[in-house]
C-alpha cells in the first residue's frame, strides 16, 4: 500500500534527493519529509535504475516509524514526446513511488504531453510538474497543469552551473509564480542549488516543500556523497 500523498502540512517539507539506500538512511535520520530518487551524474533530473528505485522505497516504507514518509521519483531528462512521456511515467509508476516527477523542458506543444498524460492522473498516478528557471513557458501552462490533474508543480534549474533559481527569478518573480500556482490549488516546489543560507527567503514564499541535493552535499557538488550536518542544519531552519 501506497503511504499518504503530501498531506496537507502547516509547515514548509524538506525533500533530500538521494542516490542509494545509505543516503535514504542519512536523510531520513536528519529530517528529511521527501525521500527523491535521483541520479545527479545523469543530468538535471536523472533517474535512477528501476530495481535500485525499488529496492529505497521498500528500505523507507520497511523503516519503523516512517511509514508516512513520501518518496518521489524522477523519470529523466527527456523530451517533450507524448508517448515517451507516457511510457516511462507508467515503467516508474510499478516501482510503486508515491510521486513520480517530470521535467517540462522546452517545446513547442505542451499540451500534447499533458493530455497524454491526463489519463494516467485520471487513475490515480500522482504527478509534479518541474519547470526550469531558464525557461520561458507559455502564460496558461500553470492552469493546463492543473487541468491534466497534476499535483503540484516544482521550479528547478536544469543547468547546475552554480546558479540558484535565485540568479534567474527576482523576488517579485518568485512571489507571482507562488501566487499563481497556489491559486491553482496546486503544491509547490522550490529547488535549484539551493543552500542553507538561502532557506529563509525561499521559506517566506510558504512553499509546500523545498528540495536539495548539491546544498547538502560534501562542498556542495551534487554528484559526492550527502553531508549529515548539512541536512539537520536545514532542518532546524524549517
Amino acid at each position: 500500500m501506497n503511504s499518504p500523498i503530501m498531506p496537507i502540512v502547516n509547515s514548509t517539507q524538506l525533500l533530500i534527493s538521494v542516490t542509494s539506500i545509505e543516503e535514504a538512511q542519512i536523510a531520513l535520520a536528519h529530517g528529511a519529509d521527501i525521500i527523491d530518487l535521483k541520479n545527479p551524474s545523469a543530468g538535471a533530473l536523472g533517474a535512477l535504475p528501476v530495481e535500485q528505485i525499488k529496492a529505497i522505497i521498500s528500505f523507507v516504507r520497511n523503516n519503523k516509524g516512517l511509514s508516512k514518509k513520501i518518496t518521489s521519483a524522477t523519470i529523466g531528462d527527456l523530451p517533450m514526446h507524448p508517448q515517451l512521456l507516457r511510457q516511462h511515467v507508467v515503467n516508474m509508476a510499478a516501482t510503486g513511488v508515491d510521486i513520480i516527477k517530470i521535467g517540462f523542458f522546452e517545446c513547442d506543444n505542451y499540451q500534447a504531453c499533458l493530455e497524454a498524460l491526463a489519463t494516467l492522473t485520471q487513475a490515480g498516478t500522482k504527478l509534479m510538474a518541474v519547470l526550469f528557471a531558464e525557461t520561458s513557458y507559455p502564460e496558461n501552462l500553470i492552469a493546463s497543469i492543473k487541468a491534466a490533474g497534476f499535483m503540484g508543480v516544482m521550479l528547478d534549474t536544469a543547468q547546475k552551473n552554480g546558479l540558484t533559481l535565485l540568479d534567474y527569478y527576482s523576488e517579485t518573480q518568485r512571489r507571482a509564480l507562488a501566487q499563481k500556482v497556489l491559486n491553482c490549488h496546486l503544491r509547490f516546489g522550490l529547488a535549484g542549488s539551493l543552500k542553507q543560507e538561502h532557506v529563509a527567503m525561499i521559506k517566506a514564499l510558504n512553499p509546500s516543500y523545498i528540495g536539495f541535493r548539491g546544498g547538502v552535499c560534501n562542498n556542495h557538488q551534487r554528484e559526492l556523497h550527502l553531508d549529515a550536518e548539512k541536512i539537520k542544519a536545514i532542518r532546524q531552519l524549517l
